[in-house]
Protein backbone atom coordinates (compact mmCIF):
# COMPACT_ATOMS: atom_id res chain seq x y z
CA UNK A 1 0.00 0.00 0.00
CA UNK A 2 2.76 2.43 0.91
CA UNK A 3 4.44 1.87 -2.45
CA UNK A 4 1.34 1.95 -4.63
CA UNK A 5 0.83 4.12 -7.69
CA UNK A 6 -0.72 6.73 -5.43
CA UNK A 7 2.76 7.79 -4.37
CA UNK A 8 2.86 9.77 -7.62
CA UNK A 9 -0.83 9.96 -8.54
CA UNK A 10 -3.48 11.94 -6.69
CA UNK A 11 -6.55 9.84 -5.94
CA UNK A 12 -9.98 10.99 -6.98
CA UNK A 13 -12.64 11.38 -4.26
CA UNK A 14 -13.99 7.95 -5.20
CA UNK A 15 -10.54 6.38 -4.89
CA UNK A 16 -9.65 7.99 -1.56
CA UNK A 17 -9.95 6.30 1.82
CA UNK A 18 -13.25 6.81 3.61
CA UNK A 19 -11.86 8.44 6.74
CA UNK A 20 -13.92 9.16 9.86
CA UNK A 21 -16.20 11.84 11.34
CA UNK A 22 -13.85 12.84 14.17
CA UNK A 23 -10.13 13.10 14.83
CA UNK A 24 -8.93 9.73 16.22
CA UNK A 25 -6.16 11.18 18.40
CA UNK A 26 -5.49 14.08 20.74
CA UNK A 27 -3.54 17.22 19.83
CA UNK A 28 -1.44 19.01 22.48
CA UNK A 29 -2.79 22.25 23.88
CA UNK A 30 0.27 24.45 23.43
CA UNK A 31 3.27 25.05 21.20
CA UNK A 32 6.41 23.69 22.86
CA UNK A 33 8.54 26.64 21.66
CA UNK A 34 6.18 29.62 21.48
CA UNK A 35 3.94 28.57 24.37
CA UNK A 36 0.72 29.60 22.64
CA UNK A 37 -2.36 27.46 21.89
CA UNK A 38 -2.14 25.25 18.83
CA UNK A 39 -5.83 25.01 18.04
CA UNK A 40 -6.93 28.36 19.43
CA UNK A 41 -8.63 30.44 20.44
CA UNK A 42 -6.33 32.96 18.77
CA UNK A 43 -6.22 36.66 19.73
CA UNK A 44 -8.08 39.15 17.57
CA UNK A 45 -6.03 40.63 14.77
CA UNK A 46 -4.02 37.53 13.96
CA UNK A 47 -4.21 35.89 10.54
CA UNK A 48 -3.72 32.35 9.26
CA UNK A 49 -1.60 31.02 6.40
CA UNK A 50 -1.23 27.41 5.23
CA UNK A 51 1.80 26.02 3.39
CA UNK A 52 2.99 22.63 2.12
CA UNK A 53 6.71 22.37 1.39
CA UNK A 54 7.77 18.80 1.99
CA UNK A 55 8.23 16.95 5.27
CA UNK A 56 6.39 19.08 7.81
CA UNK A 57 8.90 18.50 10.61
CA UNK A 58 11.49 20.82 9.11
CA UNK A 59 8.94 23.05 7.42
CA UNK A 60 7.27 23.93 10.71
CA UNK A 61 10.56 24.97 12.31
CA UNK A 62 11.22 27.41 9.46
CA UNK A 63 8.07 29.31 10.37
CA UNK A 64 8.11 29.19 14.17
CA UNK A 65 11.53 30.89 14.05
CA UNK A 66 10.13 33.91 12.20
CA UNK A 67 9.42 37.05 14.23
CA UNK A 68 5.71 37.81 14.29
CA UNK A 69 4.57 34.19 14.11
CA UNK A 70 2.29 33.50 17.08
CA UNK A 71 1.89 29.74 16.72
CA UNK A 72 2.42 26.94 14.21
CA UNK A 73 1.05 23.44 13.87
CA UNK A 74 1.39 20.66 11.33
CA UNK A 75 -1.34 18.71 9.64
CA UNK A 76 -2.82 17.37 6.44
CA UNK A 77 -4.54 19.44 3.75
CA UNK A 78 -5.73 19.41 0.18
CA UNK A 79 -7.06 15.85 0.14
CA UNK A 80 -10.35 14.00 0.34
CA UNK A 81 -10.24 11.76 3.43
CA UNK A 82 -11.78 13.31 6.57
CA UNK A 83 -9.56 13.24 9.67
CA UNK A 84 -6.76 11.11 8.20
CA UNK A 85 -3.91 9.52 10.12
CA UNK A 86 -0.24 9.89 9.25
CA UNK A 87 -0.07 6.34 7.92
CA UNK A 88 -3.07 6.94 5.68
CA UNK A 89 -1.62 10.16 4.28
CA UNK A 90 1.73 8.48 3.61
CA UNK A 91 -0.03 5.72 1.71
CA UNK A 92 -1.04 8.27 -0.90
CA UNK A 93 -4.68 7.20 -0.63
CA UNK A 94 -6.02 10.38 0.98
CA UNK A 95 -4.77 13.04 -1.43
CA UNK A 96 -3.42 15.28 1.32
CA UNK A 97 -0.10 17.03 1.47
CA UNK A 98 1.84 17.58 4.69
CA UNK A 99 1.07 21.18 5.67
CA UNK A 100 2.05 23.81 8.19
CA UNK A 101 -0.54 26.20 9.58
CA UNK A 102 1.01 29.55 10.52
CA UNK A 103 -0.87 31.95 12.79
CA UNK A 104 0.83 35.33 12.61
CA UNK A 105 0.55 38.99 13.51
CA UNK A 106 0.29 40.99 10.26
CA UNK A 107 1.40 44.11 12.17
CA UNK A 108 4.78 42.42 12.69
CA UNK A 109 5.26 40.15 9.67
CA UNK A 110 3.53 40.55 6.32
CA UNK A 111 2.05 37.66 4.35
CA UNK A 112 4.52 38.45 1.57
CA UNK A 113 7.37 37.80 4.00
CA UNK A 114 5.90 34.40 4.79
CA UNK A 115 5.66 33.71 1.06
CA UNK A 116 9.33 34.57 0.62
CA UNK A 117 10.24 32.20 3.44
CA UNK A 118 8.06 29.51 1.87
CA UNK A 119 9.60 29.76 -1.59
CA UNK A 120 13.21 29.91 -0.38
CA UNK A 121 12.85 26.99 2.04
CA UNK A 122 12.15 24.27 -0.55
CA UNK A 123 12.32 23.41 -4.24
CA UNK A 124 8.87 24.11 -5.71
CA UNK A 125 9.68 22.52 -9.08
CA UNK A 126 9.75 18.86 -8.06
CA UNK A 127 6.12 17.78 -8.32
CA UNK A 128 5.29 14.94 -5.95
CA UNK A 129 8.57 15.00 -4.07
CA UNK A 130 11.06 17.04 -2.06
CA UNK A 131 14.59 15.75 -2.46
CA UNK A 132 14.67 12.09 -1.45
CA UNK A 133 11.11 12.22 -0.08
CA UNK A 134 8.78 10.92 -2.80
CA UNK A 135 5.00 10.96 -2.66
CA UNK A 136 1.96 13.15 -3.20
CA UNK A 137 2.12 14.14 0.49
CA UNK A 138 5.33 16.08 -0.21
CA UNK A 139 3.96 18.29 -2.96
CA UNK A 140 4.37 22.06 -2.77
CA UNK A 141 1.17 23.91 -1.92
CA UNK A 142 -0.28 27.18 -0.67
CA UNK A 143 -3.84 27.23 0.67
CA UNK A 144 -5.13 30.77 0.95
CA UNK A 145 -7.58 32.36 3.39
CA UNK A 146 -8.63 35.46 1.47
CA UNK A 147 -8.68 36.89 -2.06
CA UNK A 148 -5.73 39.09 -1.05
CA UNK A 149 -3.69 36.04 -0.03
CA UNK A 150 -4.62 34.28 -3.27
CA UNK A 151 -3.52 37.25 -5.35
CA UNK A 152 -0.26 37.64 -3.42
CA UNK A 153 0.53 33.92 -3.65
CA UNK A 154 -0.05 33.82 -7.40
CA UNK A 155 2.02 36.97 -7.96
CA UNK A 156 4.89 35.55 -5.90
CA UNK A 157 4.75 32.26 -7.83
CA UNK A 158 4.93 34.09 -11.16
CA UNK A 159 7.87 36.19 -10.01
CA UNK A 160 9.79 33.24 -8.58
CA UNK A 161 9.05 31.07 -11.59
CA UNK A 162 10.93 33.53 -13.78
CA UNK A 163 14.09 33.65 -11.68
CA UNK A 164 14.05 29.86 -11.19
CA UNK A 165 13.76 29.21 -14.91
CA UNK A 166 16.53 31.71 -15.57
CA UNK A 167 18.63 29.66 -13.13
CA UNK A 168 17.97 26.42 -15.01
CA UNK A 169 15.10 25.01 -12.96
CA UNK A 170 11.93 23.45 -14.33
CA UNK A 171 8.52 25.08 -14.00
CA UNK A 172 6.97 25.65 -10.59
CA UNK A 173 4.50 22.91 -9.64
CA UNK A 174 3.11 24.57 -6.50
CA UNK A 175 -0.62 24.13 -5.94
CA UNK A 176 -2.31 27.44 -4.98
CA UNK A 177 -5.93 27.03 -3.94
CA UNK A 178 -8.36 28.53 -1.44
CA UNK A 179 -8.44 26.87 1.97
CA UNK A 180 -12.20 26.77 1.87
CA UNK A 181 -14.59 24.08 3.10
CA UNK A 182 -13.34 21.63 0.48
CA UNK A 183 -9.73 21.88 1.71
CA UNK A 184 -9.87 21.78 5.51
CA UNK A 185 -6.72 21.58 7.59
CA UNK A 186 -6.62 18.42 9.73
CA UNK A 187 -4.09 18.66 12.60
CA UNK A 188 -1.54 15.85 12.74
CA UNK A 189 -0.81 13.55 15.65
CA UNK A 190 0.77 15.03 18.77
CA UNK A 191 4.21 13.53 18.20
CA UNK A 192 4.50 15.43 14.90
CA UNK A 193 3.82 18.83 16.48
CA UNK A 194 7.10 20.76 16.91
CA UNK A 195 8.92 17.50 16.19
CA UNK A 196 12.35 19.10 15.76
CA UNK A 197 12.05 20.90 19.07
CA UNK A 198 11.40 17.57 20.79
CA UNK A 199 14.00 15.79 18.64
CA UNK A 200 16.73 18.34 17.79
CA UNK A 201 18.76 15.81 15.82
CA UNK A 202 15.73 14.42 14.02
CA UNK A 203 15.33 14.12 10.27
CA UNK A 204 14.82 17.32 8.29
CA UNK A 205 14.49 16.97 4.53
CA UNK A 206 13.80 20.65 3.87
CA UNK A 207 16.22 22.40 1.54
CA UNK A 208 15.87 25.36 -0.81
CA UNK A 209 17.20 25.98 -4.29
CA UNK A 210 19.58 28.73 -3.21
CA UNK A 211 17.79 31.09 -5.60
CA UNK A 212 16.56 34.26 -3.90
CA UNK A 213 12.85 34.98 -4.22
CA UNK A 214 12.21 38.47 -5.65
CA UNK A 215 8.99 38.89 -3.69
CA UNK A 216 9.24 42.22 -1.91
CA UNK A 217 8.58 42.37 1.80
CA UNK A 218 5.58 44.66 1.97
CA UNK A 219 5.04 47.06 4.86
CA UNK A 220 3.65 45.33 7.92
CA UNK A 221 -0.09 44.87 7.64
CA UNK A 222 -0.21 44.77 3.82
Amino acid sequence: MLFSRFKTHLPTPDEALEGRPERPFAVPDRHTVLGNPLLGPYPDGLETADFGLGCFWGAERKFWQAKGVWTTLVGYQGGHTPHPTYEEVCSGHTGHTEAVRVVYDPAVIAYTALLKLFWESHDPTQGFRQGNDVGTQYRSAIYTHSPAQQQAAEASRDAYRTVLQNSGYADVTTEILPADGTRPFYPAEGYHQQYLDKNPTGYCGIGGTGVSCPVGVAPAGD
